[in-house]
């Protein structure tokens, strides 16, 4: 190729990554409500920058750019009042609220504990979460189970947090609230109990119920073990939800290693409905930074089926 050749390919380039970006947002900045093909969820807070700080507002603003869900994992620490006016914003939109975080002690040991006061501790939390998810019209709460003990089997914890875990789904099933477990990467998260896909299925099987459930972190999991669509495909009756975030890192998708395309493609194709939370951050900030996450779905959700 020569350079007058180069010159113009790369202009024409530059002209359509402009045009893409600008796709994200409408003529002249406006938003458009283009719904995307799957309910990724972005967090609060993730764009205050063009919606200010107000969570309705930002509701607002991110159904307008096409999404169908949120997530909030400080959801538990807002007023009633506020859970209760997030539910009546998303319950408007025919929107869906993510995981929000019911148990997640990284420092300590917990669910791998057999001892009357770790099961009432946990069980309470449990009950709370329920109170929360039952103002704020949601169907799921997250649980990490701590860490793991030095000083006892494994096989023996594993049998404690699976017991631990029959007494929160319990309190759960009236309310038809799901627990979802999360697997967490050992190097960001060094000393945790629960790392990978397999154990995690494992521990909802041996439970067996409806209530406890999987949400598969894709950047934890490509970090702990990869291979995440044969994982999907194997764990797939006990998913109950989805974090995002590229490896290394863990920004918007299309800035690393995961080809979140073909994922996405994945979940649409099996007709997966529920909530993708997009649980990262974005290489550049302010509003640019948040018009490079809505771009970067854009593109991973224009898959051909």
């Amino acid at each position: 190729m020569d350079r007058r050749s180069f010159l113009g390919s790369s202009l024409l380039t530059s002209a359509l990554v402009s045009a893409g970006s600008a796709a994200a947002f409408g003529e002249a900045g406006k938003p458009e409500n283009n719904p995307f093909k799957l309910r990724y969820a972005p967090a609060l807070g993730q764009f205050k920058h063009h919606a200010g700080e107000d969570p309705i507002d930002q509701i607002k603003f991110i159904h307008e750019q096409g999404f169908r869900a949120i997530f909030d994992n400080g959801l538990m620490g807002k007023s009633p009042a506020m859970q209760e006016k997030i539910a009546a914003a998303l319950a408007e939109r025919d929107m869906l609220m993510g995981p929000f975080v019911a148990e997640a002690e990284f420092g300590r040991r917990t669910f791998v504990m057999p001892s009357q006061s770790i099961k009432t501790q946990m069980v309470n939390k449990i009950k709370a979460a329920v109170e929360t998810a039952r103002r704020a019209q949601a169907r799921w709460t997250l649980v990490v189970p701590g860490q793991y003990d030095q000083s006892l089997e494994w096989a023996y914890q594993t049998a404690n947090v699976v017991e631990n875990l029959k007494y929160c789904a319990e309190v759960c099933e009236a309310a038809g609230v799901v627990i979802v477990l999360e697997p967490l990467n050992p190097w960001s998260h060094p000393g945790l109990f629960l790392t990978k896909m397999s154990q995690a299925f494992q521990i909802c099987q041996a439970v067996n119920s409806p209530n406890c459930m999987i949400v598969d972190d894709l950047f934890h999991q490509q970090i702990t073990e990869g291979n995440l669509i044969h994982n999907i495909e194997t764990a797939w009756s006990r998913i109950g939800a989805f974090h995002v975030g590229d490896v290394p890192g863990r920004n918007e998708p299309t800035t690393g290693e995961i080809n979140y395309k073909n994922i996405f493609k994945h979940l649409y194709e099996k007709q997966y409905d529920g909530v993708i939370c997009m649980e990262h951050g974005t290489r550049k900030g302010g509003k640019e930074g948040e018009e490079a996450r809505i771009h970067a779905y854009r593109v991973c959700d224009n898959f051909e089926v």
